[in-house]
């Protein structure tokens, strides 16, 4: 008989449609006001810690919903926000500048939802408020660099070959290297050619040798500039307690700043422009550090504190800076034990050889130097920022060392970790400049929610009415299919790893839900051409249903290209509209076609009718 559902389809509406509602259900328990705590890089947040924080908040009369210790971080929960920003306040004062004290938004959702990876829509920053900056890398002192790395490389590599050159120097988009005769020259383009296939390589009058970068070469220097100053930009958004910081690239040049809670933006503009670099020192094993304790602290050397708070003496004479660092990655050698290697520019590696020639055997500390802000303002107003130093590793030296080497004698693969991210962190590739900020209050953010929210309400409610008065029982069942849509959009959304809902993602959620029922509209249409047309009501819904799906399938696959462009080629506020767009066509498409078509054969189907109530 016509109009029979087979099990398979009943078994995936039902998986389908209860996974999305599984998903989506965080979003109704909402969110705690919560303060978030972490530890810095001296410091370490224990689950013992708790029972302090909560005796500190009940002497001075705060009240608290619950304390939790996960991952590492210790979450209060509190009642209002008049409360977090109190409760902030006086753990700030209490834990110290060790420790990170963040205000956030903590989701109820209940522990056996949680386990099951269930957790409510993220908000973005309209919707929260908060800053949002916009930073620019400057390329072309990335690419400067490069070139002047390249000008000592060619230089050292031309000298190990003993091919006499005039003179290498910069020259505007490339590296200009004359020779003395035309022999020389020939054999320096082969010899570079093959020792350097991500250059390009061009002869000019006058015994000339141009090199410039490919575009592959130029496409890896672009995308590391950026990710190193994403990377140094994460280190600094710590400084501002933000509980969910986002710091993504945008396009080829571009970094995104958002910082949700804060509304100081000259303090986070001050705070992102701060600068912190490395320092390698030899340790002084002349003196005694004792007597440097006591006062007695030679001319050319200074005491700095370890990450333990235990003092080093230092020699004054500094080897060499971060600003020469490269990369610097993670691994472990052949036993397994952790290191941290790192990459030197040309210049930095010829200072490195030139300064642990004669020190092998000898201790070498690395100086992490960071500018953290005191919290006070200069006659100018502008944020007074303190210097400090602290020895993260000592290591000896067991060999000369050049433009690459490993530092060694680690604890932990986390931290030789935390040191390679300290080392790349050390200085900024390239200069950054904010060309777009904005501020979002966090009552503008709530309006959002509630004006976004009506918005969406109402429009369900408009087109469930039209449809339960245009179309009977068929309008009821294609409101059951709505209703599930707008689930399965939000648990949809839920579920995705890093998707935010924003203000343009609740107007494509609107939209979605006019755009939801015309599918549906489509087949009831043709639905009643057949009756019309003489057929019985079992064949009018079947081919009700097969006629109109091609027409459905085109009308949403070309407004799911339109959004899959917008996705591509837009930014920020046109990401999240285009995302609710596609993911609202891909479960309209699901619940008008699938969903309405098995409740519709449940109800009618397999059966002898007389009239349709359509």
């Amino acid at each position: 008989m016509l109009n029979k559902t087979s099990l398979w389809k009943l078994l995936l509406v039902l998986v389908v449609v209860g996974a999305s509602a599984l998903y989506a259900l965080p979003n109704i328990y909402g969110e705690d006001h919560a303060i978030q705590i972490s530890a810095g890089r001296n410091a370490q947040v224990t689950e013992q810690m708790i029972t302090s924080i909560e005796a500190q908040l009940k002497a001075n009369d705060i009240a608290i919903k619950r304390t939790e210790f996960t991952d590492g971080k210790i979450l209060v929960r509190v009642p209002d926000s008049d409360t977090q920003l109190v409760a902030r306040e006086l753990l700030q004062k209490q834990l110290g500048d060790e420790y990170f004290v963040a205000m956030n938004l903590a989701p109820d959702t209940p522990k056996w939802l949680a386990d099951l990876g269930g957790a409510p829509m993220k908000l973005g920053l309209d919707l929260r408020g908060g800053v949002h900056f916009l930073m620019e890398v400057d390329m072309n002192s990335a690419i400067g660099k490069a070139q002047e790395d390249l000008v000592g490389d060619f230089k050292s590599a031309l000298r190990e070959e003993k091919l006499r050159y005039r003179s290498v120097k910069q020259a505007g988009a490339g590296v200009n290297i004359q020779f003395r005769d035309q022999a020389t020259l020939d054999s320096a383009r082969f010899f570079l050619r093959n020792r350097n296939p991500d250059l390009v390589f061009t002869e000019r009058d006058g015994l000339v040798i141009v090199a410039t970068f490919s575009e592959n070469r130029l496409k890896q220097i672009r995308d590391y500039a950026v990710k190193q100053n994403i990377t140094i930009i994460r280190n600094r958004v710590n400084q501002l307690g933000v509980a969910e910081p986002l710091v993504q690239k945008q396009g080829a040049e571009r970094i995104v700043v958002q910082l949700p809670g804060i509304q100081d933006t000259a303090k986070a503009k001050e705070i992102l422009n701060a600068t912190a670099t490395l320092e390698f020192r030899m340790v002084d094993q002349d003196n005694d550090v004792r007597d440097a304790v006591n006062g007695r602290i030679p001319a050319s050397s200074i005491l700095v504190k370890d990450r333990s708070g235990q003092p080093q003496l230092l020699k004054k004479r500094v080897m060499l800076t971060g600003n020469h660092i490269v990369d610097a990655n993670s691994g472990a050698d052949e036993y397994g034990i952790p290191q941290v290697n790192i990459s030197l520019d040309s210049k930095g590696g010829s200072k490195m050889s030139q300064g642990t020639k004669d020190n092998i055997g000898n201790p070498m500390a690395t100086v992490f130097i960071e500018y953290k802000s005191t919290g006070e303002r200069d006659a100018n107003g502008k944020l007074i920022f303190e210097k400090k130093e602290e020895v993260i590793s000592i290591a000896t030296i067991q060999a000369r060392l050049g433009s690459n080497f490993r530092i060694t004698g680690l604890d932990s693969p986390k931290e030789a970790r935390d040191l390679s991210l300290l080392l790349r962190a050390g200085a900024l590739i390239a200069p950054i400049t904010i060309v777009e900020e904005r501020t979002v209050g966090p009552s503008l953010g709530a309006e959002n929610i509630e004006l976004g929210m009506q918005a969406i309400q109402g429009g369900l409610l408009l087109v469930l009415v039209f449809m339960l008065i245009y179309y009977k029982a068929f309008g009821i069942v294609a409101n059951v299919a709505l209703i599930a849509n707008l689930v399965m959009i939000v648990g949809i959304m839920s579920m995705i790893p890093g998707a935010t809902l924003t203000l343009p993602g609740m107007a494509g959620i609107v939209l979605t839900v006019g755009m939801a029922v015309d599918a549906n509209v489509l087949i009831y249409e043709r639905i009643r051409e057949e009756l019309r047309d003489g057929r019985s009501p079992q064949q009018a819904i079947h081919h009700g249903y097969d006629s109109a799906f091609s027409t459905i399938l085109d009308a949403n696959i070309t407004t799911f290209i339109a959004g899959l462009i917008l996705f591509a080629i837009g930014t920020g506020p046109i990401k999240g509209f285009s995302i609710t767009l596609m993911i609202g066509i891909a479960t309209s498409m699901f619940t008008a076609i699938v969903l309405t078509r098995v409740i519709v054969n449940l109800v009618w189907g397999g059966r002898r009718l007389e009239k349709l109530w359509i």
